[in-house]
């Protein structure tokens, strides 16, 4: 295979997208996405200024008990202290691009950054024997440091509507064969916040075509990749695997892209692995990936259902009228019994009676063998957006996901967990494949990725997807991320019928 860049005879003239003529708008496109570093950066000083001053203001005008001044040192401590903070995000990369998209990674960074800023004004005060107020000193930080996330968390969700509207998007060409290419175009399409937006495909010769297998146009050879990329506009070459037969032609593509704004990403083999469970060691020169083994098991160990416990008492606790409010509402509806009993899978295969208030008529089940004769599924579930065996109170309850309210008991006993996969019923495992028994590792959750990321809109391949990711990737901090998310889910009622 020649290296990158050479002309190869037996290979046809590159496709160029049609898009070509229209290259202005791609100027445009990328110059935006370049200012958002900057734009980033502006926010930051107007809520650093904004926190240093109300900061101040509090110390000095609320009743502390504490009699002296500060506004005065403020007026020319202030600017130092802004910018010593600024300089300390900018020096753990809290303004470099690739943190802006998706992860916790900015929210870290600005996090330790912080600290860092924290720690070097401590210190300076204390050497230079510098009495700062501590009053100011704690409001300023604790303060500052919940304000600048919840600005960061605010930019990063204009910027995921504004990419759903067509803005801020990444113009990108993938290379390697074509089954890679539709595989990592399926998982670009699905995260559209990313921003990046696939434009074609370029392919080793021995896979050559019009198109891949799910449309994606392709512009030509993998030998013109550099051209290609560099003609077609676009802003990321994803390298997806089959791209390339030698090493050496990685870096000679780098060589001829080093004077162009374009990115280029390596997309390994592998798929639905955090990133606390990759890590980056290079030796002799070769980057190695290291691969941490699954953590389902963490999620069984008394940290986990300690917050259950505790979690599930204080919500027993603060919804207790809203509970009683419910039973009598059914109750009043129809007569019928106030909580459905429903026989569940959890953990390792074991079975419980999981509780929820009933939102159907007395007769349910009886009728559900009809129903299947028109269903509206996929895979395994059963799903209907118009059942008719719903009540009245039921669909109010289901679309604020209010029948489910009762499960608090059930991870009270510890038969679920807060958050974790969906509780699937007997004759769904009976139907599961080898990789989908892979959720019943843990305890089953009243929310979790599946709750968060659409519900019932998911199709079965999306939601077993969603909960093995949940598994093999738990965590802590997760588990916080989803019930944050939680609320959001249940407001908007998407994917709740």
């Amino acid at each position: 295979m020649s290296p990158v860049g050479e002309t190869h005879d037996r290979v046809p003239h590159a496709r160029m997208p049609p898009e070509r003529p229209r290259r202005w708008r791609v100027g445009s496109q990328s110059q935006l996405i370049r200012g958002i570093p900057y734009l980033v950066f502006l926010v930051d000083a107007l809520i650093l200024t904004a926190v240093l001053l109300s900061a101040a203001y509090l110390r000095d005008y609320v009743e502390w008990g504490i009699n002296s001044d500060i506004t005065a040192d403020v007026r020319w401590l202030a600017p130092l202290i802004a910018i010593g903070w600024l300089g300390g995000i900018l020096f753990l990369g809290g303004y470099q691009p690739q943190v802006f998209d998706t992860g916790v990674d900015e929210y870290k960074r600005v996090f330790r950054g912080t600290l860092l800023a924290a720690g070097a004004v401590g210190i300076g005060c204390y050497l230079f024997k510098y009495d700062l107020s501590r009053g100011f000193f704690v409001l300023a930080f604790c303060w500052g440091v919940v304000i600048l996330l919840l600005g960061r968390y605010a930019m990063r969700h204009i910027a995921y509507v504004l990419r759903r509207r067509g803005h801020l998007l990444h113009k990108v060409v993938i290379a390697g064969s074509r089954s890679h290419a539709d595989e990592l175009a399926q998982n670009l399409t699905r995260e559209r916040r990313l921003g990046y937006r696939v434009i074609g495909a370029v392919t080793p010769a021995y896979d050559m075509s019009e198109k891949t297998a799910s449309g994606i146009t392709v512009f030509g050879d993998i030998e013109d990749l550099a051209q290609i990329a560099i003609e077609s506009g676009a802003n990321v070459v994803l390298i997806a695997g089959g791209a390339f037969g030698a090493a050496g032609q990685l870096k000679e593509l780098t060589w001829a892209l080093e004077n162009h704004d374009i990115q280029l990403i390596v997309a390994p083999s592998l798929t639905d692995v955090s990133g606390d469970r990759i890590r980056f060691r290079p030796v002799a020169g070769l980057p190695l990936i290291h691969v941490d083994g699954p953590r389902g098991y963490l999620a069984s160990r008394w940290g986990k259902r300690s917050f259950d416990i505790l979690g599930s008492c204080c919500l027993i606790l603060a919804l207790s009228p809203l509970l009683a409010a419910i039973a009598l509402r059914i109750k009043l509806h129809d007569g019928g019994p106030v909580l459905f009993r429903q026989t569940r899978t959890g953990r390792e295969n074991e079975e419980f009676g999981c509780l929820k208030f009933r939102t159907m008529v007395v007769d349910a089940e009886s009728q559900l063998a009809r129903l299947r004769d028109r269903p509206e599924q996929e895979g395994v579930l059963f799903k209907m957006k118009e059942d008719p065996r719903i009540t009245r109170p039921g669909k109010l309850l289901r679309r604020l996901s209010l029948d489910e309210l009762p499960q608090l008991f059930n991870v009270l006993r510890g038969d679920m967990s807060l958050v974790g996969p969906r509780p699937p019923l007997p004759t769904e495992v009976a139907q599961y494949s080898s990789a989908a028994r892979r959720r019943l590792h843990v305890r089953p959750g009243m929310t979790g990725l599946w709750q968060v990321s659409g519900r019932s809109d998911l199709t079965w391949d999306e939601t077993v997807r969603l909960d093995l990711y949940y598994v093999d990737n738990w965590s802590m901090l997760q588990d916080l991320v989803i019930l944050w998310r939680t609320v959001g889910a249940v407001l908007s009622s998407r994917g709740a019928y």
